[in-house]
């Protein structure tokens, strides 16, 4: 809870209440056609299976949560890492909003630290741009298989491009930031804070700090497409590793590009269509599914949920 509050825990019971009706919504509504064979499929993966996944998502989310950590760090925000952590992670328990927007969560959060708000979102919008670059990458390691695809990782790399070229622009943002000071207009101060949170991203995107960034991105994204290639081994489809991260990458983007609440239908509805083309039965690429989606988007739902629950008692600056 924002101003002075602790986490209100009748609100913190309504979210875990309502994210529960979700998931069993969306497995009934996945398991809706041939639950049986979908079943089968579940077996075959088994419960083995199911843990080297969940165990590659956690690698995903700890390869973030330093990248995370070296952001705050190049912007002077200094957080123990333990409370950092715990901040982190309560962020996942929102992830199924509309382009994991609610994860701004953490913001609210840190303010308890002193760290401005401009300074978390900047952190924030800049891990979207490193988990897009990433994910992009990975793409475009299937290309060849599907060259159909090629605009839309287009349109990402320029996406990626035109952002970074902002933020290359320095002069710029210090005019703008100059203009506003003498200004008192809710206008300027909406310029001034987001000129203030596009400087506090070049500190995240020096030379140095992009590449680690990047590189932490593509291993953590890469551990999750890597698992769900294992899936499919599991499930006795034959297919080559490239591939696997493609079908994941670009169901990812896709949900990314779709704005929808964690990309919920969009993300499945392309990889299972993928699948199928590539000659998947329907049960076990609908099985597939499943599993990669509730070892990733709901696995880190979970977390999160375990995460503010946690954190219920803990004062949050008023805002």
């Amino acid at each position: 809870m924002i101003g002075g509050q602790k986490v209100n825990e009748r609100q913190l019971h309504f979210l875990i209440l309502s994210i529960l009706i979700a998931v069993v919504g969306y497995l009934l509504f996945a398991l809706w056609s041939g639950w049986q064979d979908v079943v089968k499929g579940f077996v075959s993966i088994g419960l083995w299976g199911v843990f080297v996944a969940l165990c590659l998502s956690l690698v995903n989310y700890s390869l973030r949560f330093v990248r995370w950590q070296k952001y705050l760090l190049n912007m002077q925000c200094i957080v123990p890492w333990k409370a950092s952590l715990r901040i982190y992670l309560s962020g996942f328990a929102l992830t199924t909003t509309p382009g994991k927007a609610g994860e701004i969560f953490r913001g609210f959060l840190l303010s308890r630290y002193g760290i401005q708000f401009s300074k978390t979102f900047a952190a924030f919008i800049s891990e979207r741009v490193s988990d897009l670059t990433a994910i992009i990458f990975l793409a475009f390691l299937g290309l060849s298989y599907y060259p159909q695809f090629q605009n839309l990782v287009y349109v990402g790399v320029g996406l990626c491009v035109f952002i970074l070229i902002c933020l290359a622009n320095r002069e710029v943002l210090q005019g703008i930031k100059s203009w506003t000071e003498s200004r008192k207009s809710k206008l300027a101060r909406v310029m001034r804070s987001t000129a203030n949170m596009l400087l506090s991203m070049r500190e995240c995107h020096r030379p140095k700090v992009l590449l680690f960034a990047t590189f932490l991105s593509v291993i953590a994204w890469g551990a999750e497409a890597l698992a769900f290639h294992w899936i499919l081994t599991w499930l006795g489809v034959d297919v080559p590793l490239y591939f696997s991260f493609f079908v994941y990458s670009i169901s990812m983007l896709v949900g990314a590009f779709s704005f929808l609440p964690g990309g919920l239908g969009s993300a499945e509805g392309v990889m299972i269509s993928l699948l199928v083309f590539k000659g998947m039965p329907m049960h076990d690429a609908v099985a597939a599914t499943i599993v990669i989606r509730l070892a990733t988007l709901w696995f880190a739902v979970f977390i999160g949920l375990f995460a503010l629950y946690s954190s219920r008692n803990e004062q949050v600056a008023t805002i």
